[in-house]
């Protein structure tokens, strides 16, 4: 951690101006989140420069397309490129372009995993049971087709998070960048491990200084640190979630459109499909984070405020 960094506990200072900065950038309109395009595989550069800026600001951007209903795997992988996501988790729900369609399945193995039913998806950051060098730090999402009823997702940067818990007491944030504050226990099937039990932070402070975050708001196959601070924190996380603070916001993606974002915590309702309106959407996870530098016309980055 620099010794400038804003997470650093014992740089208040530091802490307070950052905070003071993101507050006042952060949209806290829903149509703020939303940059329409023509055609994510190709973007402008008005475009781009505007979903690089909500980034910055928001860790996330939704894009409105026009590409509609087109099931084309080409889109998240395009426009992923375009903001330097390459480096793909190829978890065993991927397709082997190493994209995972996200549709609801009745047989195979994977109807024993929600991401893959109708049923809603409580909050989380994707790959929260990752190993400590696989973990995702960029998340893309394109809709091909939505449900004919629910499928909506909210969504919270998870520096507001911080923001909020650090707020109510410090404390909380130290429990929760311990590096044993949360345990997904070992994945079995049919007495076979698939995976090692796996304990890591909540909160950590990648290399490069920008905050990364794990988390699941599931009851079961997760173990908390079992002291008194962990449980407040947690307790004050799952109450920041449940409310209606105006930095969470709720959408619906709809055909052409996608979210983009450095996997900031998330939800899913739970939805209906009937006839031609089953819901589809592309997923692609990344080990690397949203490249949201703004380029002149060589391609060299330009000093942006962040």
């Amino acid at each position: 951690m620099s010794d400038d960094s804003p997470f650093d506990l014992d740089k208040p200072a530091a802490y307070a101006a950052w905070r003071e900065r993101k507050l006042a950038r952060y949209p806290t309109d829903r149509a703020d989140l939303v940059v329409e395009v023509r055609d994510p595989r190709r973007l402008s550069r008005g475009e781009r420069e505007a979903i690089a800026g909500l980034c910055r600001r928001a860790n996330m951007a939704v894009y409105a397309g026009r590409t509609g209903s087109v099931a084309d795997r080409a889109i998240p992988a395009a426009l992923a490129a375009e903001f330097g996501l390459r480096r793909l988790d190829r978890n065993p729900g991927a397709d082997d372009d190493g994209i995972t369609a996200l549709r609801v399945v009745e047989e195979q193995w994977r109807n024993r995993y929600i991401p893959y039913s109708d049923r809603p998806i409580h909050w989380h950051t994707d790959g929260y049971y990752n190993e400590a060098g696989r973990q995702i730090h960029g998340l893309l999402l394109h809709c091909v087709q939505r449900a004919a009823e629910g499928g909506e997702n909210a969504l919270l940067d998870h520096e507001i998070a911080y923001i909020r818990l650090r707020d109510q007491d410090p404390a909380f944030i130290a429990a929760l960048m311990a590096p044993d504050a949360m345990t997904i226990p070992a994945n079995f099937v049919n007495g076979t491990r698939l995976r090692p039990a796996r304990s890591g932070p909540v909160f950590s402070v990648a290399p490069d200084g920008h905050l990364h975050m794990r988390y699941t708001a599931r009851r079961h196959s997760i173990e908390w640190r079992d002291d008194p601070v962990t449980r407040a924190a947690v307790r004050a996380l799952e109450a920041l979630l449940a409310s209606d603070d105006p930095c969470i916001h709720r959408l619906r993606l709809e055909p052409g459109w996608g979210l983009i974002s450095n996997n900031v915590l998330h939800d899913r309702s739970g939805f209906r499909d009937q006839g031609e309106r089953t819901r589809l959407l592309y997923r692609a996870r990344y080990y690397d984070r949203v490249d949201a530098l703004v380029r002149d016309v060589s391609g060299s980055s330009v000093s942006v405020e962040m």
